[in-house]
């Protein structure tokens, strides 16, 4: 499995029976390939999709059924499909239990910036989406993401660098390498993944870590 899929697959464990919960476009929307066996979750898109289930097939996919970012999706019993201010008032509505979102970076604090990527001349693209508004609206807020960019520095700082989407919105961080929690108290690391060590975890992390005492080796990651 590869990285993208273990990342999502670890997110889905956060599924709890009887949520609604938005999946962002890129890793998180994969997430619904992963629902425990048991749990049944209603999956949201802020395109305007309520009930579906796993990516669609090659093949097997309607090209007017999809999710945020455009991948093909298969339907459950009761799937609605409805406009984009339809999709917002369910989210700004409170209505939505859990979030999984892509993130550029994410912080100690639970601030994070997922929109603005610099292209010189103080100019940022592509633009905030329906980012802000599910940061907000949603009650349980996932970031899934690499724990590092590709020069190597660290995405989990202590401050965020580029511009906001929200503050202090995140309460988990899912990353390939571990899952980490927002707390009061600062940047719980939970997990590690299998193959890694706790070393390598802290050297590729700019944020200060508070290391749980029953720090755990996933078994997905």
């Amino acid at each position: 499995m590869d990285m993208k899929n273990r990342i999502a697959k670890r997110a889905a464990q956060e599924f709890k029976d009887g949520m609604v919960v938005n999946l962002g476009f890129g890793v998180p929307v994969l997430a619904g390939n992963y629902i425990p066996e048991g749990v049944k979750v209603i999956l949201q898109s802020e395109n305007g999709i309520l009930n579906f289930g796993a990516n669609a097939k090659k093949g097997e996919d309607n090209p007017f059924i999809c999710g945020a970012g455009g991948p093909p999706l298969t339907t459950l019993p009761g799937c609605s499909i409805f406009d984009l201010a339809t999709s917002f008032l369910i989210i700004r509505g409170g209505h939505v239990d859990m979030t999984i979102l892509g993130a550029l970076e994410v912080d100690q604090e639970g601030n994070i910036a997922n929109w603005a990527i610099p292209y010189g001349n103080g100019k940022y693209g592509p633009g905030v989406g329906g980012a802000m508004d599910l940061l907000v609206g949603a009650k349980k807020v996932v970031a899934t993401m690499t724990h590092t960019a590709k020069d190597g520095s660290s995405k989990i700082l202590k401050k965020c660098a580029l511009p906001l989407s929200a503050a202090k919105a995140v309460n988990l961080i899912i990353t390939e390498l571990a899952v980490m929690e927002v707390t009061d108290k600062g940047l719980v690391l939970r997990e590690i993944a299998q193959g890694t060590t706790l070393e390598e975890v802290i050297k590729k992390t700019d944020a200060e870590l508070i290391v749980r005492e029953d720090l755990k080796v996933s078994d997905i990651l």
